[in-house]
């Protein structure tokens, strides 16, 4: 088929491009094109790559029609967060084109009642990102229930893998964190590390929208939770890390409000972010309807990030 990649250069699209072109599809990336994929390179010789900015076309109103002009069987969007831009899109492709695989969040559900979390938990979203994203989820089902347009939403989790920095222990993006259990030296942990981080491989990631494309007539008009097999506690997660280096975890603990003064005010709010929303999502629908399952844990998933910086002398390095 000939697949539209919108926003094809970051996590997700840097494993699913090559797999989409391994697979025999006509692929077309759409990017700014500010900066290149993490992996390899080679195959991207084999993608037509359209460069067009997003934002500037939604205002000026032309980028749904940008995208429908690429004549389209597949449009996978992996960088929608405004309602708008996923209405004006979506009209655009009204018609013509077989399937929109919308990439959106754990975080439509805000804070759980009973986990792990199914996709079918009222929606309690809180925070600009997760309620425009629940808006999105719940403008794109009702368009494909109501026979407008063949979509499928994606909920992933924390996206990690080597490439970038993953969400810490702490909940935030602070690599002094995993230094210092790297070295056995105390961490700090807001309150008492039992809130869960519910990470998920990139090529996980990829692997789902490919699972939907495959199970079209099972996927359309549903939305599925794509995390690894377990979240993590906080604590767990930092036992876990300092182990990867030989050490013992030295953590402490202290109730949030006090723990935030502690750290740079955008670490904080981060922090505050993961905590308060502690996802824990099933993934038992992706594999009934879709046949996908998570090959990648989340500590398999930090181990690659965290080799992967200490690779590059971002951290200290992992026999």
């Amino acid at each position: 088929m000939r697949v539209v990649v919108i926003g094809a250069s970051g996590h997700i699209g840097s494993y699913l491009v090559p797999a989409l072109v391994d697979g025999g599809h006509d692929v077309v990336t759409v990017s700014r094109g500010q900066r290149e994929p993490y992996r390899r390179a080679s195959v991207w010789n084999r993608v037509e790559r359209v460069v067009a900015d997003r934002a500037a076309e939604d205002a000026a109103g032309t980028f749904g029609k940008r995208i429908a002009d690429l004549a389209a069987d597949v449009v996978i969007d992996l960088i929608c967060f405004e309602p708008e831009s996923a209405r004006q899109l979506a009209e655009a492709l009204r018609g013509t084109v077989q399937h929109l695989l919308h990439c959106g969040t754990a975080w439509v559900h805000g804070p759980s009642v009973q986990v792990p979390t199914t996709e079918d938990a009222p929606r309690r979203p809180f925070g600009d990102y997760g309620v425009k994203k629940a808006a999105i989820e719940a403008y794109l089902l009702d368009e494909a229930r109501r026979g407008r347009l063949p979509a499928t939403i994606l909920h992933p989790g924390h996206i990690v893998g080597p490439g970038w920095r993953p969400i810490n222990p702490a909940g935030n993006l602070d690599l002094t964190v995993f230094a210092r259990l790297a070295h056995g030296e105390e961490v700090l942990l807001p309150n008492l590390g039992m809130e869960t981080l519910h990470h998920v491989h990139a090529d996980d990631v990829a692997r789902s929208f490919l699972a939907a494309m495959e199970h079209r007539a099972a996927s359309i008009g549903e939305s599925f939770h794509v995390v690894s097999p377990a979240a993590l506690t906080l604590r767990g997660y930092a036992e876990s890390v300092a182990g990867w280096y030989g050490q013992q975890a030295s953590l402490a603990f202290a109730p949030y409000d006090r723990w935030k003064e502690t750290v740079d005010p955008d670490a904080a709010r981060a922090t505050w972010d993961h905590i308060a929303h502690s996802p824990n999502c099933s993934v038992a629908k992706a594999a009934a309807r879709l046949d996908w399952r998570p090959i990648h844990t989340s500590l398999d998933s930090v181990y690659e990030a965290v080799a992967w910086l200490g690779a590059r002398g971002d951290l200290p390095a992992l026999d």
